[in-house]
């Protein structure tokens, strides 16, 4: 998933926060997947068990995995998601990740 210019600067920006051997993690990628085939979207994956990401592991070590749904900004070029953003967690549907979209969208930037 390699998104155009165009679509960072104005597409939904998933984070998906994963580790390694989960099944459930492994689901959600293929969710994913299905809907950006529908609707590209700007991705990042963040493994919670790496030692730079342990902001992440303190919040979702027993939780992945959670997508994050974030608004882009025109112009920006390093992007953080944050614990505000609009999330899913464990298991869910196509149709769930797209209203997720829909509603990051709606909302203005964190």
């Amino acid at each position: 998933m390699r998104p155009t210019w165009i679509l960072r600067n104005y597409a939904c920006r998933i984070t998906l926060f994963t580790r390694a051997n989960c099944s459930l993690c492994s689901d959600a990628k293929q969710v994913l997947s299905k809907v950006w085939d529908k609707r590209p979207f700007e991705y990042t994956e963040i493994d919670v068990m790496q030692s730079k990401e342990e902001k992440w592991k303190h919040l979702y070590e027993f939780d992945t995995p959670v997508v994050h749904f974030d608004k882009t900004e025109e112009n920006n070029t390093h992007f953080e998601t944050s614990e505000n953003a609009r999330k899913l967690m464990h298991r869910f549907k196509e149709e769930e990740v797209q209203k997720a979209m829909d509603e990051a969208m709606q909302t203005p930037p964190s």
